[in-house]
């Protein structure tokens, strides 16, 4: 069931920094997902679903990420025996940490559609009523495409953020670019060499995700 998401590379230069683009693309879609789902929670009007949206975001953006990833690893698989449908350890940790990177950025996700969900004019929801659409077809057909227009440039900081955040994921031993770093570190004198290559290869992959998402926003913004 999972077997889009097992892939795992040697732990290689390339391919810590493939795992690391693995682990941005499957958590940045989940999180899209779950933090517009989320979202739509937060400003609905049936109180308990808007009571859970609002307790599950604050509650998550407050716990460091660290804490989320181990609790994936040794909660959910230790004691829980969560195992994501994987059959050998490493291809465990992808999925568990791909689990934890969505728990935690779902929630800013769902804060920065929020905002742009409120800079919708209040007006067009009421017009939508007084012609019979349901409140899932407001937010779906007329709320969420212009939310989505006016929020791209916080999502792109957001992914950004997710993709250094992928280094957390060392921490249960899935070989990304922090892992292999780390090993590289405890074998060579070369630290800083190391540590300037990680760092440049880090800027490689966020940089021109700002500049085209930053494009992006700009040009398909909603003029008001």
């Amino acid at each position: 069931m999972f077997d889009f998401i097992s892939d795992y590379d040697n732990p290689t230069l390339l391919g810590a920094f493939w795992t690391t683009v693995k682990l941005t693309l499957f958590s940045g879609l989940g999180s899209l997902v779950w933090g517009t789902l989320l979202a739509a929670m937060r400003v609905s009007p049936v109180p308990l679903m808007r009571g859970f949206g609002t307790a599950y975001v604050n509650i998550v953006r407050n716990i460091p990420l660290t804490v989320i990833i181990i609790f994936t690893s040794l909660g959910l698989a230790d004691i829980f025996g969560v195992t994501m449908g994987a059959s050998d350890f490493k291809t465990q940790g992808f999925r568990l940490a791909t689990l934890g990177l969505v728990a935690y950025t779902s929630a800013f996700v769902c804060e920065a559609l929020r905002s742009g969900i409120n800079t919708v004019p209040l007006g067009q929801a009421e017009a939508a009523r007084a012609i019979g659409l349901t409140f899932s077809q407001t937010l779906r057909l007329i709320i969420l495409p212009q939310a989505f227009r006016s929020v791209i440039g916080p999502l792109a900081n957001v992914l950004i953020a997710l993709t250094k955040n992928t280094t957390v994921a060392a921490a249960i031993g899935v070989a990304e670019a922090a892992y292999l770093m780390k090993g590289m570190i405890e074998k060579e004198a070369q630290t800083l060499l190391i540590g300037a290559i990680f760092a440049f290869g880090f800027v490689v992959l966020t940089l021109p995700t700002g500049l085209i998402l930053g494009w992006l926003s700009k040009r398909l913004a909603v003029k008001r």
